[in-house]
């Protein structure tokens, strides 16, 4: 399974030092290029970089990079059709990406707090989770809950603001405390179990 990160994500948990929740996915993170390009800030432009190139000692990080030259054109064309952009960026990337695996017949998922870019994602038959996902997902491989409410604290503090209108505070702090994943179901209005 290829995991498609988007800026909000990596922004988010590496302005707060957490990009290594993103390990607790079953298959390889993908950061496409003009994601990585979209974090702008210290420190976690250089987290991401730590991510995606790895350490000083030349060992490859958990994630890959993906040029936006690796995906077709036509899937380039649709993304920026649906979304109706007619420049290149990050979300368009991450759409033409979700259509070019799942024409491949692979099992793709998306990590954004971008309502549209989940909404989309997953009418194209990607699952789709969160910054808040992650931490949950972290749980779900042994972080406690004390640990993961403490993350969540840290990512708010920096301020990470889930925009979703129905993941109420008090039902993160109960997905996080029973280890559940949250996963945004594609035309529902509710979290799901996930991932």
């Amino acid at each position: 399974m290829e995991v498609y990160v988007d800026a909000t994500t990596l922004i988010a948990l590496g302005d707060a030092g957490h990009l290594a929740l993103l390990e607790n996915f079953d298959g390889q993170c993908v950061v496409p290029e003009t994601v990585a390009a979209e974090v702008t800030t210290q420190p976690a432009t250089t987290r991401v970089e730590a991510l995606i190139e790895g350490d000083a000692d030349g060992e490859g990080g958990p994630a890959s990079r993906q040029e936006a030259s690796e995906i077709p054109q036509t899937h380039l064309d649709t993304a920026r059709d649906i979304l109706g952009e007619s420049d290149s960026n990050g979300d368009i990337e991450i759409i033409a990406s979700v259509l070019w695996v799942r024409d491949r017949g692979d099992v793709v998922a998306v990590v954004s707090d971008d309502r549209r870019v989940r909404t989309v994602a997953g009418d194209f038959g990607a699952t789709v989770t969160g910054t808040v996902g992650v931490v949950v997902r972290a749980v779900h491989e042994g972080l406690t809950g004390e640990e993961a409410k403490s993350i969540v604290r840290e990512i708010d503090s920096r301020g990470l603001h889930v925009n979703y209108p129905t993941l109420l505070p008090r039902r993160i702090r109960a997905s996080v405390l029973e280890g559940r994943a949250l996963m945004w179901t594609p035309g529902d209005q509710s979290p799901a179990r996930g991932w």
